[in-house]
């Protein structure tokens, strides 16, 4: 059987039920004292006397009469105020048996910041830590919640902490499966608990099980198990990963609808186009001369760069053409106030949630061919190695000459272009053989800085005409894909530059040094593996790149680009220079996605303000706003489209039931195995479908039957059967094949 884990709990001496009983005021003690009126200084004297009774406790809880007794509180209102108020604030904590001061206990204010259904995450006021929660020691807190937590010691080097109270319980939104169990119609909610909930509302609702639906927490358990729901409205099917989806974007609070304001002023700017206005002060770059085009997937709509390049004597001249979206988003309007809240765009399967309306992402703001477009353009000079020498921007006006295609451009590279395709590109051609001569000294400096070149699968999915996914498969990337990002790695680079060297507030894309304690992980799976390696105590990104250049023969190759990946810090956004540990660069930001990432659009604001002679310092709350939002949205983006795409890849797979398949090992645990099938749909082997025996979790990688001695390892091949796929959890079940 698999190791179980142990999760320790505070300690303290337990009182009976009947005693914990008279320990705490009761809730109805406090509503009738709040009905009671209360001098604001009385209650702030009882603030201080609680305050101080405590403190001299030194952390020993004191009972409800002992608090009372030694404030001289019996019977007023003002001391019922003072102790509510200090325990909703999270400052008093009750315990079974008394109060305590909760920082003098230990205790952190934090909010739950992630939440799955077993298990869940606290990040604290102070310094921004993430404590992991296990489910039991969440005590019913969920996403958002403000919580008093404990910290505890844990089996890992994750903290981990188990939630004391709830100070304040956020309305939480929920989606699910209606089912039935034991004759009863309940709710299996997607995030709140391993087991369905009982739904308030049930008999509105009869005959709809099998439905994904739309629903709130109407009251409180002490574990989520407990939460009693209301549903409110059934969105159709579970069976449709279109429906499922749409149940996940309402509940993660990402807007999907425009406001009628916003739209409309959208719409003025579109119709309005450009005007000669528009043009005073900018570099035209409209000159026949001037070759500027696109490079983009086939289903391309927010076209928002493009490029240029030309030889020099002393290497390239390289532009990099950014729509000019700050020039129609001005600061705090009412676009501007929408694009905030939203931070990014969301793509999933054949979806997107766009950051600006079409009338700007796809028309007036969209790099179209044959059109002209307002541009903000970074120009660089190249020596001969395709390194970064000296860079202006500039505020133009563009007009791009081809649309181009990843696989188009392809096909033109590797001289496998039909006659019509070789037609569309003739105006670019040379340009593009040009810009694929500097994409490959670009990529032999990218190695030779050290920075780590990991492998990481995206999915591509293919629906038919009802939406339902029909095929999946991984996403590749060709010269072209490659060529436009080390031109966008260069622009953005030059941006971080001169906020950099100008001292302006800026907004740039930090990757930190990995975490110490990833690091002792990484470490000891490497060594485990008898993988050669550097020392990883303070790693540089060059130690990684060796890392992965020595795994490249062994058949855990891909296993270790998911260990080197996951050992790493998560990317944000931050308004000082810290760089970026993934790419080996000491300057980067975002710069050449303003239509779908704020971050990028923030920078083209404090960059037209500088190079206007204005006073960009004056932005430096804006920049702080900017990158703060810019972070949240992006990791709730990401969630929302991970979930969404799970989605997509169980209904796949339900078409597939019983069906075999090679596939390879990607996660182990002490439940079970994940394995990957080469399409990139992964799913789990639990240690019910494997054969009986008993197994033992290492806690790293591998998975081992006692009697048998067979090793289930991260990185191993593995052939395996579709039992189950559940479309409304994103969830797939294996079996071994052949069982």
């Amino acid at each position: 059987m698999a190791r179980k884990m142990k999760f320790p709990r505070s300690s303290g001496t337990k009182p009976s039920p009947k005693k914990a009983k008279h320990m705490k005021h009761t809730a109805a003690e406090f509503a009738a004292a709040e009905q009671i009126p209360a001098d604001n200084e009385q209650v702030a004297q009882f603030v201080n006397r609680i305050t101080t009774f405590l403190s001299k406790a030194n952390g020993r809880p004191l009972s409800k009469p002992d608090l009372t007794a030694k404030c001289r509180g019996k019977g007023k209102p003002a001391f019922m105020h003072a102790l509510r108020r200090m325990i909703l604030d999270g400052d008093v904590a009750e315990r079974r048996n008394g109060y305590v001061l909760s920082a003098q206990a230990g205790m952190k204010k934090a909010v739950i910041s992630r939440q799955s259904r077993s298990y869940g995450y606290a990040q604290t006021d102070n310094d921004k830590t993430e404590y992991f929660i296990p489910g039991r020691e969440l005590k019913g807190a969920m996403l958002g919640d403000r919580v008093l937590i404990l910290p505890v010691i844990g089996q890992g080097n994750t903290p981990e902490a188990e939630v004391i109270t709830v100070i304040k319980a956020e309305v939480q939104q929920t989606a699910g499966l209606l089912v039935e169990e034991d004759g009863l119609l309940m709710l299996r909610a997607d995030q709140i608990s391993t087991r369905p909930l009982v739904i308030e509302n049930a008999a509105e609702w009869k005959g709809h099980a099998g439905e994904k639906v739309i629903g709130r927490v109407v009251r409180r358990g002490k574990r989520h198990s407990e939460h009693i729901v209301h549903v409110d409205t059934s969105l159709g099917s579970a069976d449709s990963a279109r429906v499922c989806a749409q149940a996940l974007v309402i509940v993660s609070g990402v807007p999907t609808e425009f406001p009628a304001d916003v739209l409309e002023d959208a719409r003025l700017l579109e119709e309005k186009g450009i005007s000669e206005n528009d043009l005073n002060g900018r570099l035209d770059l409209r000159d026949p001369e001037d070759i500027i085009f696109t490079i983009d997937g086939f289903d391309a709509k927010d076209i928002d760069d493009a490029v240029s390049i030309s030889r020099t004597a002393d290497g390239y001249r390289l532009g990099v053409h950014i729509a000019d979206v700050s020039h129609y988003v001005t600061l705090d309007s009412a676009l501007d106030q929408e694009a905030i809240k939203r931070g990014t765009s969301i793509y999933y399967a054949d979806q997107v949630i766009p950051m600006l309306p079409k009338a700007l992402s796809n028309g007036i703001c969209s790099l179209h061919p044959d059109v002209d477009r307002l541009a903000f353009s970074a120009l660089m000079d190249l020596d001969e190695n395709g390194d970064l020498v000296n860079w202006e921007f500039r505020k133009t006006v563009i007009r791009s000459r081809v649309k181009g295609v990843y696989r188009e451009v392809n096909a033109v590279l590797a001289g496998t272009a039909d006659a019509e395709i070789e037609a569309k590109y003739a105006p670019v051609k040379d340009s593009l053989f040009l810009l694929n001569e500097l994409r490959e000294k670009r990529l032999a400096a990218r190695k030779k800085r050290g920075a780590p070149d990991i492998e990481a699968e995206e999915s591509a999915f293919l629906l038919d005409e009802n939406g339902v996914c029909t095929e999946i498969f991984p996403r590749s990337r060709g010269c072209g894909e490659e060529l436009i990002e080390e031109c966008m790695l260069l622009a953005n680079e030059a941006a971080a530059r001169v906020g950099k060297t100008q001292h302006l507030p800026f907004v740039y894309r930090v990757h930190a040094q990995p975490p110490a304690d990833k690091t002792i992980r990484l470490t000891e799976s490497l060594d485990r593996l008898c993988i050669k390696h550097p020392q990883l105590d303070s790693p540089k990104p060059r130690d990684y790149a060796q890392v992965l250049q020595n795994a490249a023969e062994s058949p855990m190759k891909n296993a270790i680009h998911q260990m080197v990946l996951r050992s790493m810090a998560k990317a944000d956004y931050e308004t000082e220079p810290v760089g970026h540990f993934g790419l080996a660069l000491a300057d980067y930001a975002h710069f050449t996605s303003p239509i779908r990432r704020y971050p990028d659009l923030a920078i083209h604001r404090i960059l037209s303000e500088y190079l206007g002679g204005g006073a960009p310092k004056e932005l430096r709350q804006f920049a702080a706003n900017a990158a703060d939002a810019g972070t949240l949205t992006e990791q709730r983006a990401v969630k929302l489209e991970r979930e969404c795409d799970d989605c997509y890849r169980a209904e796949w797979a339900k078409q597939h039931l019983a069906e075999e398949f090679e596939g390879m090992i990607s996660g182990v645990t002490e439940f079970g195995v994940y394995v990957m099938l080469p399409n990139t749909a992964e799913g789990l082997v639990s240690l019910d479908a494997m054969p009986m025996d008993e197994y033992e979790y290492d806690g790293l990688f591998t998975l081992k039957a006692y009697n048998s001695g067979k090793k289930y390892t991260l990185g191993d091949a593995m052939a395996v059967k579709i039992d189950r796929a559940d479309i409304s959890s994103g969830h797939i079940d294996f079996s071994p094949a052949g069982k």
